[in-house]
């Protein structure tokens, strides 16, 4: 398959030629009519396809009604608020959860790593949603299945019980919460996470709320047993967005050690203002991703699917105005987090790299209208192409079945 007429992350009018789920060529646009067997890119930007690599497809009300927010403060009480919620709705789960990962594909996300909360409450139903929506659209997105002890891990009988159950069934990484603050064991909570990541070999992803010299304490409990185990490239650190507040020593230390370690983060683009530097983290060789976390549930009425709108937000919360680091911006979005799923996408090295859609990477892109990737950012429009392994499964905004 050849994409004629586009511009690679805003640069000379080109074509892509697709063989098989790889980019086979990127040569000058051809002044030929465009085949029938040809896609016309009509000047539209080529950009790698979107990564959400933190979002809770689990708790979606996308495709429902508007309700009142009802969330009360802290991660227990919005735990609790979703627990008495979820599952007051005359649509299926399942069909909620399918719904929200058709939206993401139609919009330019074709790589995603989503929580799926397990406890005693809802058990594997959760779960078991996350895993029919992934098999429903496998020709359309990779999807990688996290579970998630939202209500923690000690304090409720019976959860440890009901994670190891899922790792059992495939689930493809171990989550962890706020390992001080919710479960107020974090030595116990974490030997529980890297236990049970160690025993069915699979990743781990930390969700961490906690603030300042807390958030610091967990995260060297994390480094400490990821260099223990040699789990080195299997960790990654979400939110987490506190870190930066104690001191620049910490700062940097923090940033080493998770380079050396290849601890990856995961952001959403928060409006808090200790956070890590990205331009520190990503010229340091750190993996950062971005998520859109909730869509429209129960926690907040956050969220459209879209990550070109969280790019946005990332750019905006961290005061960028220059084209080069609402570019980064838009890098992170895209194989920022595709190198947090797979260790063969290219990383983001800095400010200036523009990985993803060069000769010999993998055919995952969206095609999007913009004066430059910048404008795109700005204006987020909708004339947009998604393409998944070399095959078009979106178009206008609609998947292609």
């Amino acid at each position: 398959m050849n994409i004629r007429n586009v511009r690679p992350w805003g640069g000379e009018l080109s074509d892509l030629v697709i063989e098989g789920p790889r980019i086979a060529g990127v040569r000058p646009a051809s002044a030929d009519p465009v085949g029938a067997d040809e896609v016309d890119g009509r000047g539209r930007l080529a950009l790698p396809s979107f990564s959400d690599v933190h979002v809770h497809l689990d708790s979606s009300r996308i495709g429902l009604p508007f309700r009142p927010h009802t969330g009360r403060p802290g991660v227990w009480g919005m735990m609790m608020n979703d627990r008495e919620n979820w599952r007051k709705t005359d649509v299926p789960h399942a069909e909620i959860v399918a719904g929200t990962l058709e939206r993401m594909i139609a919009r330019g996300t074709t790589r995603v790593r989503t929580y799926a909360q397990v406890d005693v409450d809802c058990r594997l139903g959760k779960y078991h949603s996350v895993v029919a929506a992934k098999e429903r659209f496998r020709d359309h997105a990779d999807v990688q299945v996290m579970i998630f002890p939202q209500a923690g891990i000690l304090r409720e009988e019976g959860t440890v019980e009901v994670l190891e159950a899922a790792l059992a069934e495939g689930a493809d990484v171990m989550g962890g919460i706020d390992p001080c603050q919710l479960d107020r064991d974090p030595v116990r909570h974490l030997d529980i996470v890297f236990g049970l990541a160690e025993k069915y070999q699979v990743e781990v992803d930390i969700h961490l709320h906690e603030p300042g010299e807390l958030g610091v304490f967990s995260t060297d409990l994390v480094l400490e047993r990821t260099r223990a185990l040699g789990m080195q490239g299997k960790v990654t650190m979400s939110h987490a967005y506190d870190l930066g507040g104690v001191s620049e020593s910490v700062s940097r230390r923090l940033i080493d050690e998770f380079a050396e370690l290849d601890v990856a983060m995961a952001t959403v683009a928060p409006s808090a203002s200790n956070q890590l530097s990205l331009v520190r983290l990503v010229e340091s060789g750190v993996r950062v991703g971005l998520g859109e976390d909730g869509q429209r549930d129960y926690w907040s009425p956050y969220g459209d699917c879209d990550m070109l709108d969280r790019t946005w937000q990332l750019a905006f919360t961290n005061g960028y105005r220059r084209d080069d680091h609402i570019e980064l911006a838009l890098a992170v979005g895209t194989m920022g987090g595709a190198s947090i799923m797979s260790h063969e996408s290219p990383r983001v090295t800095g400010v200036g790299d523009r990985p993803g859609v060069a000769v010999g990477d993998r055919a995952d892109l969206v095609l999007v209208d913009g004066e430059t990737p910048t404008a795109a950012v700005m204006d987020r429009g909708t004339d947009r192409t998604v393409v998944h392994d070399g095959r078009i499964v979106a178009d206008g905004l609609t998947v292609i079945r």
